[in-house]
C-alpha cells in the first residue's frame, strides 16, 4: 500500500527527480557504448552493490550467459533512491537491471518515494552479507568491549556512521546492537554517507568514533592498517588475511546476529517471458564456479532466491524496515 504524499515526501521526491537529471550522465561503463545490457548500481564505485554488481557480470560475461556484454552505470544519490527512480522511469525496457537491497529499501523510505522494490520487477536475491564494526587504527577502542562500554557510558559522546540512509543495513545494524547492550536506540548518533569510500573518509578523518558496513567495501584500508574491524555481525567468523581474528558479537557475548542482503531487478512493465529469461541468466550465473569463487573472495554467504519466495522475502524486509523507523520514530 503506498504511503501517502507528505508535503516532505514530494519536496524529497523533486530533488530526486532533480538529482536524476544530474546523475543521468554519471557512469563508470565497461565495454563499449553499444553494449547488449546495462547494470545500474545505486552506489559509488567500490561499495557493496557496485562489488556485487560487477562480479555478477563479470561471470556473466566470460561465461557467454547474456550473449553479450554490459554497461555499468554508477548512479550515485540519496542512498539509492536516485537509481530507484531511474530504474522505475526504464519502465518495460527489457535490457535493463540494477542491483539493489536492504539499504535502498530503507533510503526509499527516507527519502519519501512513491515506490517500494517490489514495485520494480524483482528477479532474484544473490548474497547475504556480514557487517563489521569498523574504527580507525589509532582509535583508543582495541575491542567491541571497548567501543561498547564507552558506547553505555555515555551514548551522546560517541558518534558512528553507517554507509546508508536511516533504515538501510548499516543505519538499523547499530541501532540493534545499541539495544542489545542496553542503549535506547532512540539516542544513538549516526552519520549517514553514501557508500563505503565516504564512510572510509570519514573514519579516516576522525569525523565519527567507529563505521558499520560491509566488511568486504573495506579490505583496502584494512590490509594497509589504517582501519581496523572490531567485530562481524554474522553467526561465524569472516576468513581471510585482512579481517584477521575478528570475533563475531555473539563471542563477545553480545546477543545479535545480524545479516544485510543484495539481490537483483529489472524496470517494472517488462514482459513476463523476459522476466523469465533474466532469471535463468541469474540463475545459470549463480551455478557456475566463478560465481562460488567470488563468494568466497568476498566472504558472501550464497543465499539466492527468484520468484514468489523472492517477492515475499522483499515484503518481510520492507516490514522490517518500517517496524524499526517507527520505533526509532523516523517514520
Amino acid at each position: 500500500m503506498m504511503r501517502p504524499r507528505t508535503r516532505r515526501s514530494v519536496a524529497v521526491a523533486a530533488s530526486l527527480g532533480a538529482a536524476l537529471l544530474l546523475a543521468t550522465g554519471c557512469g563508470v561503463t565497461r565495454g563499449a557504448q553499444s553494449s547488449d545490457m546495462t547494470m545500474l548500481i545505486p552506489n559509488s564505485p567500490g561499495g557493496g552493490y557496485d562489488q556485487t554488481g560487477r562480479a555478477a557480470i563479470a561471470v556473466m560475461e566470460d561465461d557467454d550467459i547474456t550473449g553479450g556484454s554490459f554497461e555499468v552505470t554508477n548512479v550515485i544519490g540519496a542512498g539509492g533512491s536516485v537509481a530507484m527512480t531511474r530504474l522505475m522511469n526504464a519502465e518495460g525496457d527489457e535490457r535493463t537491471m540494477m542491483t539493489a537491497g536492504l539499504g535502498v529499501v530503507g533510503s526509499l523510505y527516507s527519502f519519501g518515494a512513491p515506490y517500494k522494490l517490489n514495485d520494480a520487477t524483482p528477479l532474484a536475491q544473490v548474497i547475504e552479507d556480514q557487517e563489521g564494526v569498523l574504527v580507525p587504527a589509532d582509535s583508543p577502542f582495541e575491542t567491541i568491549d571497548d567501543l561498547v562500554a564507552a558506547w553505555k557510558d555515555d551514548p551522546s559522546a560517541i558518534v558512528v556512521g553507517g554507509g546508508s540512509s536511516p533504515g538501510g543495513p548499516d543505519h538499523l545494524f547499530p541501532m540493534q546492537l545499541a539495544s542489545a547492550v542496553g542503549i535506547d536506540a532512540r539516542e544513538v548518533r549516526y552519520v549517514p554517507y553514501d557508500g563505503g569510500g565516504p564512510l572510509t573518509s570519514a573514519l579516516l578523518g576522525s569525523k565519527i568514533d567507529a563505521g558499520f558496513s560491509g566488511v568486504g567495501e573495506f579490505e583496502g584500508a584494512l590490509d594497509a592498517g589504517e582501519l581496523r574491524l572490531l567485530a562481524v555481525s554474522g553467526e561465524e567468523r569472516l576468513t581471510g588475511d585482512v579481517v584477521g581474528d575478528a570475533p563475531t558479537l555473539v563471542e563477545s557475548d553480545i546477543d545479535l546476529v545480524f545479516t544485510n542482503w543484495r539481490g537483483v531487478f529489472a524496470p517494472p512493465g517488462i514482459s513476463d517471458e523476459r522476466r523469465d529469461e533474466l532469471i535463468a541468466m541469474l540463475e545459470e550465473m549463480h551455478d557456475t564456479p566463478e560465481w562460488r569463487q567470488a563468494l568466497e573472495d568476498y566472504g558472501w554467504i550464497d543465499e539466492f532466491k527468484t520468484g514468489d519466495d523472492f517477492v515475499t522475502f522483499l515484503q518481510e524486509q520492507d516490514e522490517r524496515v518500517a517496524t524499526t523507523l517507527e520505533e526509532l520514530d523516523l517514520l
